[in-house]
């Protein structure tokens, strides 16, 4: 068979809570997590295909890259749809054919311009098929998501020679597909199934055998949507893995998400501690019971016990995990108490990363279809739960949500960080890793302390100095084993108030913005001498004022308001036709 060139591309994340781009500089690193679903693509090519993989969240993607490609396979979630449509247009613009899958692709092919095909759902499957129609020249536009769901055993082992690990602050691998829960809101079960699959332990010990020859240590998240949801097949897996790190001093820290019924389960627990987990995503979404049921969240709620999730989290921490909670605001069933709920229940459970996004309405979710019955969808999501603009009608008032929902984040994540570190202290004197046997972190490198200390000496130097240093000297008077877990919660919490900042900055700018142009419309309509030159000397002074706060958009969030800086200057020409104003980015 002649060689045929496969680039493989990782479109760009915008930014989220979930990237930890700021604290990631405290290692030098680039990106939090590699993309596990094209490197175990990448296990799928026959051996006459060349690879070459592209994360553009580490390196760009250059005209080089895509003048070696023969085909461009790209794989994505939602919140990757901007950078994705640059990569189409890109490869289109060379000529290159585009194959698509992913989540994203799965749920709004039909709304995706410029890709050759698609390949739907899950592909252990209908790859090889593909490939094959590819090579023929008689591949279609479209392989459905196979009815009958693959079995992961046929999952192959990931690529990781196609990545430079290093640029990454931790690596990724995959036990389990599907959830046997089927809240409302969550796409999970309608992409992978109710029914979890489960790799075999031959399969995973492999896996993490393969990890360790190339060198990785640290941190290793398992990125099952619920490791739990099939509890026989992880309690079989761990018995396996408990001997396998011990007999290697431990070399993986290991993390993974779960429902909240895990507290159900002793065992479950101790199996998990003793194979070296040392946290947890546990979807809390919100402490209102009524929301809960609402919104199909069983898994929450106890008629026995009216605080069953924050006792659940306790019970958590008290065995040796850090629990990271997402958390929604905008849930039916709610009203404005909710704000007050939310921030005192973050506090008092001592939740730092707590994940705090409005209600968003994915496509083919039961809330889809919900929504959409009674009339309530309003526009596309963009993926991204920081986004301020809701794609559907909220049962409170939409400026009142959005309102309490910036207060929220303000209150967990202030400019002082006074209660997140107050959370932490609160974690720190909760957290019993007495069962736990003690991971082994992975030794920092000459370069990598020098970051870390100029990033600790800038957070030092700035408004969160006063907490940071006090919560530093009682974990060094109090804890000081536990000074590695207090360095890196410091560094996650200087990342999520940047998130917050940027977050309530770029919805500021929106909404000023729009009353900006209400007021002008309000001028102009009044009709009164000179007015067009006073307008026009109005608008300058509104883009010089604008201007300094659009400065302060980090780049990453810059998306996030030019659509809103378009509609701007749209309705300006509308307003003083013919007028001959500056840009605000200029």
């Amino acid at each position: 068979m002649p060689q045929k060139n496969a680039l493989l591309v990782y479109p760009k994340f915008g930014a989220s809570f979930w990237s930890f781009k700021h604290a990631l500089q405290y290692l030098g690193k680039k990106s939090s997590m590699p993309p596990l679903g094209l490197l175990h693509l990448a296990g799928m090519f026959p051996k006459h295909y060349n690879l070459r993989l592209v994360d553009m969240n580490v390196q760009p993607l250059t005209n080089t890259d895509i003048q070696w490609a023969d085909v461009l396979f790209t794989s994505t979630m939602i919140v990757q749809r901007k950078s994705l449509d640059g990569v189409i247009l890109h490869a289109n613009c060379a000529g290159k054919p585009v194959v698509a899958g992913g989540p994203h692709p799965t749920s709004y092919w039909d709304e995706i311009k410029g890709v050759n095909h698609f390949i739907l759902g899950e592909v252990e499957d209908t790859f090889p098929r593909f490939l094959q129609d590819f090579e023929n020249d008689t591949a279609e536009h479209i392989y459905p998501a196979p009815l009958k769901r693959p079995a992961v055993t046929c999952t192959p082992m990931p690529r990781y020679d196609l990545i430079n690990m290093r640029a990454y602050g931790s690596m990724l691998l995959q036990f389990s597909r599907g959830c046997p829960f089927d809240c409302e809101f969550c796409d999970i079960t309608k992409l992978y199934g109710r029914v979890p699959r489960t790799k075999t332990n031959e399969q995973m010990l492999a896996e993490f055998d393969l990890l360790y020859s190339l060198g990785w240590r640290g941190s290793l998240f398992l990125v099952d949507d619920n490791f739990i949801g099939n509890r026989r097949d992880a309690m079989r897996l761990l018995k396996a893995l408990i001997p396998w790190q011990a007999a290697r001093d431990y070399p993986f820290e290991l993390n993974t998400e779960a429902s909240m019924n895990l507290v159900k389960y002793e065992e479950l627990m101790d199996a998990m501690i003793r194979a070296g987990f040392t946290s947890v995503f546990v979807g809390i979404e919100t402490p209102t019971p009524e929301a809960l049921k609402i919104t199909k969240k069983p898994q929450n709620v106890s008629a026995d016990d009216p605080e069953f999730a924050l006792h659940a989290i306790r019970t958590l921490q008290k065995k040796g995990f850090i629990v990271s909670g997402g958390f929604i605001l905008g849930l039916d069933g709610e009203t404005p108490k909710v704000f007050d709920l939310h921030i005192e229940f973050i506090q008092l459970a001592a939740v730092p990363m707590a994940m705090e996004g409005l209600l968003t309405v994915l496509k083919g979710t039961d809330l889809y279809f919900r929504m959409e019955r009674e009339g309530r969808l309003r526009g596309d999501t963009t993926g991204n739960n920081l986004d301020t603009r809701l794609n559907f009608v909220p049962e409170m008032d939409e400026h009142i949500l959005t309102a309490g929902y910036k207060r929220v984040l303000n209150a967990i994540y202030d400019r002082g960080l006074d209660n997140y570190f107050a959370r932490c202290w609160t974690l720190l004197q909760h957290l019993d890793r007495s069962r736990a046997p003690r991971p082994m972190h992975t030794p920092l490198r000459p370069t990598e302390i020098m970051r870390f200390a100029l990033a600790s000496l800038r957070q030092l130097l700035s408004p969160q100095g006063p907490a940071y240093l006090r919560f530093l000297s009682r974990v060094i008077t109090h804890h000081p084993d536990m000074l590695w877990e207090a360095f890196a919660l410091t560094a996650k919490g200087y990342h999520l108030h940047k998130i917050m900042e940027q977050v309530t900055a770029v919805d500021d700018l929106r909404q000023y913005l729009t009353m900006t142009i209400s007021s002008l419309h309000d001028a102009a309509t009044r009709r009164i001498p000179e007015t067009r030159e006073r307008m026009e000397a109005s608008a300058r002074d509104i883009i010089s004022r604008i201007r300094k706060d659009y400065q302060t958009i980090h780049p990453d969030f810059v998306p996030d308001v030019q659509e809103a800086i378009c509609a701007f200057y749209a309705e300006l020409g509308k307003i003083i036709p013919g007028s001959n104003l500056p840009h605000l980015m200029g």
